[in-house]
């Protein structure tokens, strides 16, 4: 006889809510949370990974025998991006040479992730799934995202400045417990309309002449917390106003229509794309010197091809436009204590600069 299907997902940052949300309502089946990202998690990706591969891998593989453990037999994952897209194969091939027994679905169709592609690797979960369904919880679920994007822009904007400690934290996860609950558009949209204003009326003292410091870099290590040591966190302990760029909203849909729009802002750079987001980053770099921050932060996993092809350009941006700028790489064996040492001298020189 065969099991019930039991279904669990990597974590990456807060979206787990709004994939949990999805899967829950196009399927009747379980659907399990991946633990909170601990240092197991990564001890145990790294136990079984190639040495060399990237950060996420590891990450993800740790997340996927954590969630096995706990009695998941579908593993989801979005797939896709610059070699990530190879990925999903060789999980596969070393959790089963672990002994674990599941199904490996990945969300992308050719590099992308599309309604249609949603829809395809859902009915392989179950075939009775309809489409107007599909397509309306789909649309809910980044309409969902969307809106957890544009509070975080605001927290990062202003949580530095907050009057009342971790007040910000308390609302966020108030809001995001409000949102997995919702049953339809206008419900989701009038939990958005009450929080955004809720956020607004936290007490900030934010002076006008703050130190504001841009996020750029990989994708994983950008949105997931743990992976670049609550980096936004540090920064907000130092009452730095954050911009960071990269979300789920901007992968989803932003980032394809913004192409041409970034390689013409970079023309005196850079002529073709170079893979995943370097050119994004590139962009980035020289949009944050026109805006007038006081400093850059750029973060990548170790081994990252195109974020390590896009670092001398990056570079060569800053030295034009006379921008302070720091580098982070991670990996299972980085220092804690060392990046915050880094952190605290680099927000030491920008202070001096500004002031």
């Amino acid at each position: 006889m065969n099991k019930e299907k039991v279904i669990s997902f990597p974590h990456l940052g807060d979206y787990h809510i709004p994939f949990k949300f999805l899967l829950t309502k196009l399927t009747n089946y379980k659907v399990i949370e991946a633990p909170p990202i601990t240092k197991k998690t990564i001890e145990l990706g790294s136990k079984y990974s190639p040495d060399f591969v990237c950060v996420p891998f590891k990450y993800n593989l740790g997340n996927f025998i954590e969630t096995l453990e706990n009695g998941a037999n579908v593993l989801m994952q979005a797939g896709g991006g610059c070699r990530y897209g190879y990925y999903p194969e060789v999980q596969e091939k070393i959790l089963k040479d672990l002994g674990y027994h599941f199904e490996l679905l990945t969300l992308s169709d050719n590099d992308s992730i599309t309604i249609k592609s949603i829809y395809h690797t859902f009915k392989k979960i179950d075939k009775r799934i309809p489409l107007y369904k599909m397509v309306y919880y789909s649309l809910l679920t980044i309409l969902m995202i969307r809106y957890m994007d544009n509070i975080d822009h605001y927290i990062r904007l202003n949580i530095g400045f907050e009057v009342e400690k971790n007040s910000f934290i308390h609302l966020k996860k108030e809001m995001l417990t409000s949102f997995s609950t919702c049953k339809g558009y206008f419900s989701l949209t009038k939990r958005y309309l009450k929080y955004k204003k809720k956020f607004r009326n936290l007490a900030i003292n934010k002076p006008d002449n703050c130190l504001k410091v841009g996020i750029i870099g990989e994708l994983y290590t950008s949105m997931e917390p743990f992976s670049s040591y609550f980096l936004e966190k540090e920064l907000a302990s130092m009452n730095i106003e954050i911009k960071r760029f990269t979300n789920v909203s901007y992968l989803l849909y932003q980032k394809r229509l913004q192409r041409r729009k970034n390689l013409r802002y970079i023309n005196q750079y850079c002529k073709y794309t170079i893979g995943a987001d370097g050119i994004d980053n590139v962009y980035r770099a020289k949009y944050l010197i026109d805006q007038g921050y006081d400093g850059i932060i750029h973060i990548k996993p170790f081994g990252c091809t195109p974020e390590i092809g896009a670092i001398p350009i990056i570079r060569k941006v800053c030295q034009d436009g006379k921008m302070p700028i720091i580098y982070f790489s991670f990996d299972s064996q980085t220092s804690e204590t060392g990046i915050k040492t880094r952190l605290e001298a680099f927000y030491d020189m920008l202070k001096i600069k500004k002031g």
